[in-house]
């Protein structure tokens, strides 16, 4: 298996950031298999989702309205409403698996790969990126 470590730079910007891109590039020309995509993030996960067309930030939206950052939560370091961020990832998963054939991600037309990271105090995220050949 081959591996690699990504670095995405978030800001303080809550949101969903596209990694397809950086991903595609890792898998060209590597034939058929699997590329698995992990975040190693106890407060952050990766979707297949539709972008640029409002669904990035309805995600958001809807991760807002299923874990309001208010004062509910028990685990409240960090900006307030932080605890929402630590139970996103049993609703969100923190890696996703994706075929490639003939080197390329085999994703749908509207597809892509996403960090979706909904914690402002983190100005960067790593994501793992690994290939399993077929």
């Amino acid at each position: 298996m081959d591996s690699i470590l990504l670095t995405v730079h978030t800001g303080t910007r809550r949101g969903v950031f596209d990694i397809t891109g950086e991903i595609a590039r890792f898998v060209s020309g590597r034939g058929d298999g699997l590329v698995s995509v992990f975040v190693p993030h106890a407060t952050a996960g990766v979707a297949i989702l539709e972008i640029g067309a409002g669904s990035d930030v309805d995600l958001i939206d809807a991760i807002d309205g299923l874990l309001p950052r208010d004062g509910r939560w028990r685990h409240q370091h960090g900006s307030f409403g932080h605890g929402a961020d630590h139970v996103l990832p049993a609703f969100l998963a923190p890696s996703v698996t994706a075929p490639v054939f003939d080197g390329r991600l085999a994703l749908g037309t509207w597809q892509s790969i996403v960090l979706v990271d909904p914690n402002e105090d983190n100005p960067e995220r790593r994501v793992r990126i690994s290939w399993m050949s077929g």
